[in-house]
């Protein structure tokens, strides 16, 4: 098998593996994280109605600039301005198979600065 099947793979496993805990709820949605080679994208997400609350990504984003870290840190402060106008103040964090560490971290604790607990 090559090695990038196989990353894409284990990825796969360790998001099956955290989805099958963590679920979000009306009280506390799920901020689920996305990151490509060029974006990152955040979202708020309900399960039990299986909607979405709120939702920001770098695409198109002109105050987006820097590097990945730096866009992650401007994601994580914009979707808690978001979840504050929406009247959430705590989600259950999904990271969506990568580890906790660099954009992620930075997101997440950008996040917990602009007033979101998890």
């Amino acid at each position: 098998m090559h090695r990038i099947t196989q990353k894409l793979q284990n990825m796969a496993r360790r998001k099956h593996r955290i989805r099958a805990v963590v679920s979000g709820t009306t009280e506390r949605p799920r901020l689920s994280v996305f990151i490509s080679h060029k974006h990152i994208s955040a979202q708020l997400i309900d399960d039990t109605k299986h909607s979405t609350i709120a939702a920001i990504s770098t695409v198109g984003a002109k105050a987006a600039t820097g590097t990945m870290t730096e866009r992650g840190q401007w994601v994580g402060t914009e979707i808690a301005k978001k979840a504050k106008t929406a009247k959430i103040t705590q989600v259950v964090f999904d990271r969506g198979g990568r580890q906790y560490h660099g954009r992620i971290k930075a997101l997440a604790d950008a996040a917990r600065a602009g007033g979101l607990e998890f």
